[in-house]
């Protein structure tokens, strides 16, 4: 199986601190990868580097085959919807005025039709992100960016949010790739496990691969700092 998008030697640097080192990575079709590390190891920008919101210092982003480019990037948006903590709304929008596809979204999200009038300072935390989320397969996109969507909400919305959205990447057979900081969600949702530390990936694989032959001590110190209360 192919990779839909590719990034080969890219590196990104903010006021001459590296952000990013030269790193290579697949995303493959139909699959769920998830960026996991802790803050600062450079997860959210990479997606903010295959969306376009920053240019790579070097290498080169690949979208199903092509190189994304400055010239081609804003069509290229249209084939990837992107999900952010907090749901990133509109507030001088209702949740009506998206899109006329809304109805059928609201039963793919489980959101309740009888809040599209409401703006998002009426709405709770997770159903913003049943609205955010909604807008991001908008346009049946290729690809889903979610940079910790689920992040800010309590554990019984969050454990809820968890499981409709791993239910909608099964139905669609989408492509994610997910940022999050905690190792559950990521062995959850992760088909595959990208582990990053200060701009570089540590390692990658599957949730046993990270926890039954971590590739050094950084990788096992971060398993072991994650124990649910259940192991401790």
């Amino acid at each position: 199986m192919s990779a839909l998008v590719q990034l080969v030697g890219v590196s990104k640097r903010y006021a001459g601190a590296a952000a990013l080192h030269s790193t290579d990575l697949g995303v493959e079709r139909g699959k769920t990868t998830v960026l996991i590390g802790p803050s600062g190891c450079g997860k959210s920008t990479l997606l903010r580097l295959i969306i376009g919101l920053t240019a790579p210092d070097s290498g080169t982003i690949s979208f199903d085959g092509s190189q994304i480019t400055h010239a081609n990037i804003d069509r290229l948006r249209h084939q990837i919807g992107y999900v952010i903590q907090e749901g990133g709304l509109f507030p001088y929008l209702t949740t009506r005025e998206m899109h006329s596809r809304v109805l059928e979204l609201c039963e793919l999200t489980r959101f309740s039709g009888n809040s599209l009038s409401r703006y998002p300072i009426e709405l709770s935390g997770g159903q913003r992100q049943r609205v955010s989320l909604m807008r991001a397969l908008m346009l049946s996109p290729e690809l889903l960016l979610l940079d910790e969507p689920l992040g800010a909400l309590d554990p019984l919305v969050r454990a809820s949010l968890q499981k409709d959205l791993k239910e909608i990447f099964a139905r669609l057979r989408e492509t994610a790739l997910l940022v999050t900081h905690d190792l559950a969600e990521a062995a959850y949702f992760g088909d595959e496990i990208v582990l990053m530390n200060e701009g570089r990936v540590v390692q990658q694989g599957s949730i046993v691969d990270l926890r039954e032959k971590p590739a050094n001590d950084f990788v096992r110190e971060f398993i072991n700092a994650q124990r649910t209360l259940a192991e401790i």
